[in-house]
């Protein structure tokens, strides 16, 4: 199944008028950080446009919070495939740079991060940013979903590193996919991005959690099935459709064609609960702002489903004949 696979997506995704100028102040800050430390490492991650996808997610952002947003980005990516290469003997390394990673929401402000490579000393600059002017309850919430988020990766490279990557059975695989996508904490971005935050007892609503649960699902089988090719080629089984294709014991075609199936069908029960959120406003007796601010993270899951979608089409990333070349950022 091709990268070019079309899903009927009911939003459109603005594109934020910054784009440009936020993409060439991040490309020299990637350089300047020693995120990219080579020519070929360059060219590798400019492919990818992640710019694009900042852009397309976060859309109301200002042109500086654009900036901070694409360099957060390049750091989720770029960390994501220092274990993408078929070397679990980093497995150590990258569970303690992980944590690093983890724990720097939960530091004060302004603190030097203990284990110290590119990302860890990228991201906690990125990081007295991007959470400033938010509550403590908005960063909390946040730190929590970054925090499953790189866990879920480490427990990836472990598989790997214990040679049973790909033995995930579907329904463990839908929960694991879940918690690797990371849109928990990118739809939480989307606040930072236009200052707001989403009413805490919304967020603990059943219905929130599950849209957003769905959404994950959406975007994570999305991706599964854009990137199949590439990751067929390189051999990794963490994907829905290798997953359906050993579970299930049925050829490529099919398992690829029960992976669309399934997205649409997480899509359709989305928009099924996102019908409701009017309802459930009534349920809280929201005033008019806590409304408005409802309606804007509904938004913000919105430009992530349909925002990722539209980049992952052309992404450099997905390409399925391409050698992939990233520099080494767990090294001191």
């Amino acid at each position: 199944m091709p990268q070019d696979v079309t899903f009927d997506l009911p939003f459109d995704t603005p594109v934020s008028e910054h784009l440009e100028y936020a993409r060439a102040r991040h490309l020299r800050w990637i350089w300047d950080m020693g995120l990219v430390r080579s020519q070929a490492g360059f060219e590798e991650y400019r492919s990818w446009d992640l710019p694009q996808a900042a852009a397309r997610t976060y859309p109301y952002a200002s042109a500086a919070d654009m900036v901070v947003l694409m360099n957060w980005f390049s750091l989720a990516f770029l960390f994501d495939d220092q274990f993408d290469a078929n070397r679990p003997d980093r497995a150590d390394r990258i569970l303690e740079v992980a944590r690093e990673l983890i724990v720097t929401p939960l530091r004060p402000a302004g603190s030097r991060p203990r284990v110290v490579c590119p990302i860890t000393v990228a991201w906690a600059q990125v990081w007295d940013h991007l959470s400033d002017g938010m509550s403590l309850t908005w960063r909390t919430r946040f730190a929590a979903s970054w925090g499953r988020f790189l866990v879920a990766h480490c427990e990836e490279v472990d598989l790997a590193a214990r040679g049973i990557a790909g033995t995930l059975d579907l329904d463990e695989y839908t929960d694991f996919r879940r918690r690797t996508v990371g849109i928990h904490h990118s739809i939480d971005a989307g606040e930072r991005s236009r200052g707001f935050e989403v009413p805490a007892q919304v967020q603990a609503h059943p219905l929130m959690e599950r849209m957003r649960d769905l959404a994950a699902d959406t975007i994570g089988f999305m991706n599964d099935i854009h990137s199949f090719e590439r990751e067929r080629r390189r051999g990794d089984g963490h994907n829905l459709i290798a997953v359906l294709h050993r579970e299930r014991h049925c050829s490529w075609e099919a398992a690829a064609e029960e992976a669309y199936r399934m997205t649409n069908d997480r899509l359709a029960e989305y928009l099924e609960l996102e019908a409701q959120v009017p309802r459930m406003c009534d349920e809280l007796n929201l005033d008019e702002n806590e409304r408005l601010r409802v309606h804007q993270g509904v938004e913000a899951i919105q430009h992530w489903i349909n925002g990722n979608y539209e980049w992952a089409l052309v992404s450099g990333r997905y390409a399925a004949k391409k050698e992939s070349s990233v520099d080494d950022l767990l090294a001191v």
